[in-house]
């Protein structure tokens, strides 16, 4: 496991920079999960979980959305 102090010399990435694409990277991914969490509510006709999972699927995308572009403002300024 890297140190506290890890800050780019394994992965030649800093560590904030590296969270940022971590985070972005994990927001997608659960909205993609998230998709066949809803397919499986709506299948199942529980209107609740359909409306829980739907509410944590934009979420996820507002996330995804916020990070990608401070990440784009990082890549071109």
């Amino acid at each position: 496991m890297a140190s506290a102090t890890e800050t780019g010399g394994i992965t030649g990435t800093q560590d904030k920079d590296y969270n940022l694409l971590w985070y972005v990277e994990s927001c997608l991914e659960n909205a993609l999960r998230l998709d066949t969490c809803i397919k499986d509510a709506e299948r199942a006709k529980d209107g609740q979980l359909v409306e829980l999972f739907s509410k944590a699927q934009a979420d996820s995308r507002k996330g995804a959305n916020l990070g990608k572009e401070l990440l784009r403002s990082r890549l071109t300024g």
